[in-house]
């Protein structure tokens, strides 16, 4: 089977972040993405990616019928594919797996939301592969789902009061997730504790008139990258904190860019102690295409980068030693990573704001 490659929306999606091309585990293991036939508008398919060997390799996933476009899919831990499809009203959930020629399919069971909910979202990959968890917001309060890895089928977690939105992992065990609640007209980004029933916590308070969202963190670190009107009102900023610290979030002009949605979706892990090194890969959106952007918050600039033939738009991940790696697909290459090398960090400290 010939995939074609996908280019995803450059509207914003959940939260307004860009949609990304593919789901990437959070190891960087596997890949999954929803691929198209060639030759056909409507034969959509699940397709999983191995990247941690020595070559790249796909996998296509087609079940007995072509999937919706809307269909969400999510690589697991051990290599299967979870994918999450709507039927009469009803999410459903199955894993897929390879069985020679053909695709086993093992249901998980469905999810039935509330008249008032606006649907339901897969949040990304957790951390160690085992568990995959979904957002259901309604029109007062939004409930947390595990959809996979439980005994039976989808569990509720958590009923959180607000409507949420977007999704953060804070920690390599999978227990604390960060969303974006709205409440009384304003957008902050809360911590739910998901060892202690989903007790909820706040996390961002720039200022008390601000909107606040959480859009990428880094456990290692502790770096994370905020979108928040706090020093524009009205108008999103992307600035950078540390989890924990006292210190005030900073916006750095360099990451103003005219007429461009600038889009965090990579933070380089293992620089423990030391956020103002780590690399940031940014996906920017502008007038003709989307690019790659390379920062780090010691440096005063962004590095522009011309995107790989058929990146997977948004998609990506941080080795510790600074190589971003890119999947990408073309018709002569279906299955590729494109690497990377960060410049070096700048003089120490010379983030500034």
């Amino acid at each position: 089977m010939t995939a074609c490659a996908i280019e995803p929306s450059a509207d914003p999606g959940d939260g307004g972040t860009p949609k990304a091309g593919c789901s990437i585990t959070a190891e960087g293991a596997y890949a999954a993405r929803l691929a198209r036939s060639e030759g056909s508008s409507e034969a959509w398919y699940p397709e999983r990616w191995t990247l941690d060997g020595p070559e790249p390799y796909a996998v296509p996933l087609p079940g007995n019928q072509p999937e919706e476009p809307g269909t969400e899919v999510q690589p697991m831990g051990d290599g299967r594919v979870l994918v999450h499809r709507v039927a009469a009203g009803r999410h459903v959930f199955a894993l897929l797996y390879p069985t020679g020629p053909g695709t086993g399919e093992l249901s998980l069971g469905a999810v039935e939301c509330p008249a008032d909910a606006s649907g339901l979202r897969l949040l990304p990959p957790a951390p160690g592969g085992e568990r995959a968890y979904a957002l259901a917001a309604g029109a007062r309060s939004t409930v947390l789902w595990q959809v996979a890895g439980g005994a039976f089928g989808p569990e509720r977690v958590a009923e959180i009061p607000g409507r949420c939105s977007g999704g953060v992992w804070l920690d390599r065990a999978g227990r604390m997730l960060a969303v974006d609640r709205e409440s009384g007209g304003r957008t902050k980004a809360v911590v739910v504790d998901l060892e202690r029933d989903g007790e909820v916590s706040p996390l961002l308070q720039i200022a008390p008139d601000s909107d606040d969202r959480l859009l990428l963190a880094d456990p290692d670190s502790g770096l994370v990258l905020i979108g928040s009107d706090a020093p524009s009102p009205g108008r999103e900023r992307l600035g950078w904190g540390v989890l924990g610290s006292t210190l005030p979030v900073r916006f750095p002009e360099c990451l103003r860019i005219p007429d461009c949605v600038v889009t965090p979706f990579a933070v380089q892990p293992g620089q423990v102690l030391t956020p103002e090194r780590c690399a940031v890969a940014l996906r920017v959106d502008g007038a003709f295409g989307s690019w790659v952007g390379v920062w780090r918050p010691a440096d005063r600039q962004v590095r522009h980068l011309p995107p790989p033939d058929g990146w997977l738009t948004g998609a990506g991940l941080w080795t510790p030693d600074g190589e971003l790696r890119l999947p990408c697909s073309t018709p002569r290459s279906p299955c590729g990573v494109a690497r990377l090398v960060a410049p070096d960090a700048g003089p120490e400290g010379a983030g500034g704001a």
